[in-house]
């Protein structure tokens, strides 16, 4: 497949998960990829050798996506490295469980600086760019905890639903100058963050799942490139929400 070729993608916590799944369907398509992580340096080794191995150049280093300056410098540092960005994939995250009560400010900070702020900046740094080209594609992963909310997870379900209003109201300004800016939700995936939960919990929620499962990151990045990808170009501030059922709407 040669859908993105030509193209760079940039991922934010592309080592494992989500982002590595969509960092390689990128780079299957023909994208060269930038991803950034979080203290993961063997799991990111190992994501840029099968990015490599796909023929495709490959840039990634350790970012704190809530420091703005270093999360500002990755994208120059991508960008020297490979060329301008026409991809943004903003897939950092992280959450904290808890009592609704428990909370503490720090907590709360955390979570939205991790979600809002990290994707509403990093958009920005790669926004002008696309504009001055008249083409680019910024997709951010929400939750469909966003749509539903989550008991013990309050912070991060105001989070993913700040970023769909993001999405929707950035689509709506950049559509205009050739950027397209869209939302995927994904229900309960099969990674790591899912299996910080208990057996007990992950069973009873694939029990009343239609689907009667978790999903794989497979699935979440074929959605991802078809947003990023030519067949996705009437898609535009909409928030796509592979499932499983949970949530139809």
């Amino acid at each position: 497949m040669s859908d993105l070729a030509q193209r760079v993608a940039l991922i934010t916590g592309g080592s494992r998960g989500i982002g590595r799944a969509a960092a390689l369907a990128f780079a299957a398509a023909g994208a060269d990829i930038a991803f950034c992580h979080l203290d993961d340096p063997e799991t990111a080794a190992a994501t840029a050798a099968a990015i490599a191995a796909l023929g495709r150049r490959v840039h990634q280093r350790r970012v704190d996506v809530a420091d703005l300056p270093a999360a500002r410098a990755f994208v120059a540092e991508a960008e020297a490295a490979l060329g301008p960005v026409g991809i943004l994939f903003n897939n950092a995250g992280m959450n904290i469980r808890k009592p609704f009560e428990d909370y503490a400010e720090a907590e709360f900070d955390r979570i939205f600086a991790v979600h809002v702020r990290a994707m509403f900046f990093m958009a920005q740094a790669v926004y002008p760019s696309m504009c001055a080209r008249g083409s680019g594609c910024i997709i951010n992963v929400a939750s469909q905890q966003a749509l539903t909310g989550s008991a013990g997870a309050v912070p991060y379900s105001a989070a993913k639903a700040a970023i769909l209003g993001f999405t929707r109201a950035l689509a709506r300004e950049a559509a205009p100058r050739g950027v397209r800016v869209n939302a995927i939700a994904p229900g309960p995936i099969d990674t790591d963050l899912v299996r910080q939960n208990t057996p007990e919990w992950q069973d009873s929620f694939k029990a009343r799942l239609p689907a009667g499962r978790f999903g794989t990151v497979e699935e979440i990045a074929a959605t991802a490139l078809l947003l990023a990808g030519p067949h996705g170009g009437f898609y535009v501030g909409a928030c796509l929400s592979p499932n499983g059922g949970d949530v139809m709407h």
